[in-house]
């Protein structure tokens, strides 16, 4: 049985909504990706990581304001459809199911590279597919059940990260390890300096950073099925800059004190890599579970906020109707199974050129990003101007507004430029002024529809 009718379920507890957010700040990008971010800046990637936080932190506190304000499933598109106007909300919409699509993408090309670890005779084209199709079974059960598979991946990750620090430290101080001779903090400046490449070097290394954030808009996406949006939303938001801190900064000193930056690889982890090197045969393969679990996590997550952006899109007249259609359990189906389909790309693109898959989706999931991130701190300043007087009654309001928004915009145009000088990062800078155009026209031709339909009616 399906109907329009019955709206989706706000079966989402204030356990889910911070698990999820945690979620959205630990994935790929940190455990996979960190490693280009490692050659370009050092040991001062945890610079870059700290300020790729303040920056995303400040979005999602306009995100937050917003939300929590008027918590629905839309998220940014319904604020940038309501305050900006019919193209930005079909843009920004359109746009951030696309961008989730390529980053869902680029974590089935790394749950390949992660099941290749122990089976290396086996595709990763295969694990990618295998893994698909049992994510999208879960979500195609409930919301809770969504929110309780992504509470658990998102737990392990968190214990799993706390451990590798207080090992790492252990190692640091002690010498576990490391034949019982205590490592030291030499690495962090004898191997060319603290910051080897110098500042290109960090500037450069804030692009990949900003992938590794891409995907923590999620945040707004569950206000829809949030039980007590009012009080889960802003305890989300605030606590990112804690956990980029701790789970990223954190994550990262401790790693390149135990081993020096000039050598951690491209290929696998950086952490599975380095303890593995290190002698810890146990904790690389434990480490590689977790990581496994980090790509699972981001790709379960990509299916079930596309699902709940085509919902929104189709909602507002900016998708087919078929996607408003939920099932007695308020899932998407559509949705999920469209959403799905999409990332089969990746399975056949890891088949076609394994090794080269996961930058090239880098490269575009950080553009596409980039402008959901623009489209947020813009809505957020139409939404203000909107509410005019009205604004100081707001519950959750954004710190040094809108001075924070400008900043933003300025720090994010900034990121595309800097993709100029990065050769793998240049085909999606080819890539989205076509993907641009084509919503241009799927809008103009949407528009000439709706026209057609209502000169029928009269």
């Amino acid at each position: 049985m399906t109907s329009e009718n019955h709206g989706m379920h706000r079966g989402l507890k204030n356990r889910h909504i911070q698990m999820i957010a945690l979620g959205g700040a630990i994935g790929t990008g940190l455990f996979y990706g960190s490693a280009q971010t490692i050659q370009l800046a050092g040991p001062a990637i945890t610079m870059s990581y700290t300020i790729g936080g303040i920056v995303i932190f400040l979005i999602m506190r306009m995100l937050g304001e917003m939300s929590v304000d008027e918590p629905v499933s839309g998220s940014f598109s319904h604020y940038a459809y309501k305050y900006w106007g019919e193209f930005p909300g079909f843009l920004s919409g359109w746009n951030y199911w696309f961008n989730y699509i390529v980053v869902s993408m680029a974590e089935l090309t790394a749950v390949g590279i992660y099941i290749h670890y122990w089976w290396p005779d086996i595709p990763p084209w295969v694990s990618a597919f295998v893994f698909l199709v049992i994510i999208t079974l879960i979500n195609l059960v409930e919301v809770r059940m969504f929110g309780e598979l992504e509470f658990w991946f998102a737990l392990i990750k968190v214990i799993a990260i706390i451990g590798m620090i207080v090992l790492g430290i252990l190692m640091i101080f002690t010498g576990i390890g490391t034949g019982g001779q205590a490592i030291g903090f030499e690495n962090l400046w004898i191997h060319g300096g603290f910051m080897p490449n110098g500042v290109w070097g960090l500037l450069l290394s804030l692009v990949i950073v900003m992938f590794s954030f891409g995907g923590i808009e999620l945040i707004g996406i569950t206000a829809g099925e949030a039980d007590n949006p009012k009080k889960s939303i802003p305890k989300a938001v605030n606590q990112v800059i804690w956990r980029i801190l701790l789970f990223y900064v954190g994550a990262l000193m401790v790693m390149l004190i135990i081993y020096p930056w000039n050598k951690v690889g491209l290929e696998g982890s950086p952490f599975v890599q380095i303890f593995s090197k290190m002698g810890i045969p146990a904790a690389a393969t434990i480490l590689n579970i977790v990581v496994l679990t980090a790509a699972l996590s981001v790709y379960n997550s990509g299916i079930y906020s596309n699902a709940r952006m085509l919902y929104a899109l189709a909602q507002q007249g900016n998708a087919p109707k078929a996607f408003i259609k939920l099932n007695n359990k308020g899932i998407p189906v559509a949705g999920v199974l469209a959403s799905s389909a999409c990332t089969l790309i990746a399975v056949v693109l890891n088949y076609l050129v394994p090794g080269k898959v996961f930058l090239y989706l880098i490269s575009i999931a950080v553009l596409a990003a980039v402008i959901n991130w623009v489209m947020i701190v813009i809505a957020n300043l139409k939404f203000r101007a909107a509410k005019g007087a009205e604004a100081e009654k707001l519950e959750f309001k954004v710190p040094g507004y809108p001075f924070a928004n400008y900043f933003c915009i300025a720090f994010l145009l900034m990121i595309v430029g800097l993709m100029f000088q990065i050769d793998d990062m240049k085909l999606s800078l080819y890539v989205m002024p076509l993907w641009l155009a084509i919503l241009w026209g799927g809008f103009r031709f949407k528009k000439q529809v709706v026209v057609k339909k209502e000169e029928l009616r009269r």
